[in-house]
């Protein structure tokens, strides 16, 4: 797999404590507000996600636009060669058009650090404006199956990123 340049309209940089703590402060109209995060605080004091410093350090990107404002975040999850994508835009960016950007920019950044691995991301089959960006991106499903949520089970797909060549 051939490593892309990165997309100057989306600049990745590491995840600092002021950044997840700016994330826990976004709110999702519904449906989409199952995407919001807890309380930084109790993330932290529980050391889960962002809130424990290495996972941040290890997994999780800010994403910034040109003029430094944090836009998204993205976490690159490692399994057995593939990195999943965790996937995020501010609030007042969803519905925009920037989804197929900000996926295929997340996907270029994941090949950039594992050039060697499959990658991958989940969604709910519900979120259809999601599915198409990442459709668009250049993602392709290739699983449909049930499992466990904060808020109970959920259908989701598997979809891989296919690099055009």
């Amino acid at each position: 797999m051939t490593i892309p340049s990165p997309s100057p309209q989306f600049r990745f940089v590491p995840m600092s404590r002021e950044h997840a703590q700016e994330l826990c402060s976004w709110r999702y109209e519904p449906p989409f507000d199952l995407y919001g995060w807890s309380d930084f605080g109790r993330m932290e004091a529980e050391g889960i996600e962002f809130g424990d410093p290495d996972i941040r350090s290890q997994q999780y990107a800010a994403v910034l636009n040109e003029e430094s404002h944090m836009i998204g975040f993205v976490q690159l999850f490692p399994l057995l060669g593939v990195t999943r994508l965790g996937l995020g835009l501010r609030p007042d960016r969803c519905g925009q058009g920037l989804g197929a950007a900000f996926a295929l920019a997340a996907a270029e950044e994941a090949i950039r650090r594992a050039p060697q691995d499959e990658i991958d991301l989940e969604v709910l089959t519900w979120n259809q404006r999601a599915i198409r960006a990442y459709q668009k991106a250049g993602f392709h499903i290739t699983d449909t199956y049930v499992r466990p949520t904060p808020t109970g089970e959920a259908e989701f797909h598997c979809m891989v990123f296919a690099a055009a060549d």
